[in-house]
């Protein structure tokens, strides 16, 4: 159980720092305690896709994977990124990813930042 709170704060702060950084992924509220409340459901929805989803289209892709040598992964974060984005949308959270080239920087940021996050923070586990 730990473990997922680690892991979920981790992609909280990867998703804070992409928001920060670039201005087609946005966050809106009327208040601090409301965007940290969405950043946290948007964190869950990002680890869920990465969980069910990502795992599933990894196979199905998996001659892409061979064939570019896995540079296809910043493809499919970016996929992964824009379902989080719809899936924020269809929940009515006020998230939004602004086209695919914006999500696979975004996707680039989140993993780089996620990795060193869990890398820092303890698993409990």
């Amino acid at each position: 159980m730990m473990n997922f709170v680690v892991k979920t704060l981790a992609n909280a702060g990867a998703l804070a720092v992409a928001i920060w950084l670039l201005q087609d992924i946005t966050l809106t509220g009327e208040s601090t305690g409301k965007k940290v409340v969405t950043l946290l459901l948007v964190a869950l929805v990002f680890g869920l896709v990465n969980f069910l989803v990502k795992p599933i289209v990894k196979l199905l892709t998996l001659p892409l994977f061979i064939l570019t040598l896995g540079l296809i992964t910043l493809v499919v974060n970016a996929l992964m990124l824009l379902l989080t984005s719809w899936l924020a949308d269809q929940f009515d959270l006020s998230f939004h990813v602004e086209g695919f080239w914006t999500a696979v920087l975004g996707g680039l940021i989140i993993s780089v930042v996620s990795w060193a996050l869990n890398v820092v923070l303890p698993d409990g586990d």
